[in-house]
């Protein structure tokens, strides 16, 4: 593809997309016990899909790069996908079967989740990296995360870098991550625990998580680490500080972060401070505790 032909402020999003079998439960269940739930809440998951699908509800047009299977669930996400305004036009066709996760929510909102990977991990670096490269241009962002195999991730971060776009990675599930990666990732985004387990350092209070991020920061361009109710710590070119989150009930936990990560790189994308984007990512990520399930439910 012909640099003219590129789209300056493209917002692109590299991950895994799934379909998501919920139930709410009293609490989860200890180790060989069985618990009764209520009803099954099926709809598309995966943090990529989250994430796509959360900045396309933040305004921006995302492209959709991943992996799904050749099979009726495949065809549901991708319909759901494409009825958000999300671009699916670069999704792979994998014979692995669809990716699938299994999740409890407990009464209290906190939620337990196990992820069959399937077509998720048929993507390859090299030709993920061959689209990522059609796609990316100066003002561009790509947004990734890591339920999809981190060579994958790398290679596309590089070929980002190199086309003058803007890497964002959210670091989640966290696994051991090349060097090279968190360099170029503008911002890092994690959680308070992966923080913690990334610098190996205990945060119990946002000012512990000051100077975990102000720490990350000499390995990536910036960092933020969420912090659930107590709102996201922030290390960038302008110093370190914190915004706080108002306070809402909590339902369900599952895709706050998704909602925030998508919402963050749709306003960076729109060519807004990193400032502002982490504020139009914390009032997504409140919205997000407040529903069942890991994207809002669709009206009927």
């Amino acid at each position: 593809m012909d640099s003219s032909t590129k789209n300056p402020g493209q917002l692109i999003v590299l991950g895994s997309a799934n379909r998501d079998y919920t139930v709410v439960v009293e609490r989860h269940p200890k180790p060989g016990e069985t618990v009764l739930g209520g009803a099954v809440v099926v709809g598309t998951g995966g943090k990529g899909a989250n994430q796509a699908a959360a900045a396309a509800r933040a305004g921006a047009k995302p492209i959709f790069v991943g992996a799904v299977g050749n099979d009726s669930t495949a065809d549901d996400i991708l319909s759901d996908l494409k009825s958000v305004g999300v671009d699916v036009s670069r999704m792979i066709r994998s014979d692995v079967a669809t990716g699938v996760a299994l999740i409890t929510v407990s009464r209290d909102g906190e939620n337990a989740i196990v992820v069959a990977a399937g077509a998720n991990g048929s993507l390859e670096p090299a030709a993920t990296a061959s689209t990522v490269a059609e796609l990316v241009s100066p003002g561009a962002v790509l947004l990734a995360q890591l339920e999809i195999p981190v060579e994958v991730v790398a290679a596309a971060a590089s070929v980002t870098e190199q086309n003058g776009g803007r890497f964002v990675l959210n670091l989640s599930p966290i696994i051991s991550a090349p060097t090279r990666m968190l360099t170029l990732s503008d911002p890092l985004i994690v959680n308070e625990s992966e923080a913690s387990e990334l610098a190996n350092s205990r945060i119990e209070s946002p000012v512990d998580a000051e100077a975990v991020a102000k720490r990350l920061q000499s390995t990536s361009r910036s960092v933020v680490i969420t912090l659930g109710g107590d709102g996201v710590v922030v290390a960038d070119s302008d110093g370190v500080y914190h915004l706080q989150a108002s306070q809402v009930p909590v339902v369900d936990t599952t895709g706050a972060g998704d909602a925030f990560a998508g919402t963050l790189a749709a306003t960076l994308a729109a060519g807004a401070s990193l400032r502002a984007a982490v504020t139009a990512g914390i009032a997504a990520g409140a919205e997000a505790v407040q529903y069942v399930g890991a994207q809002p439910p669709r009206e009927t």
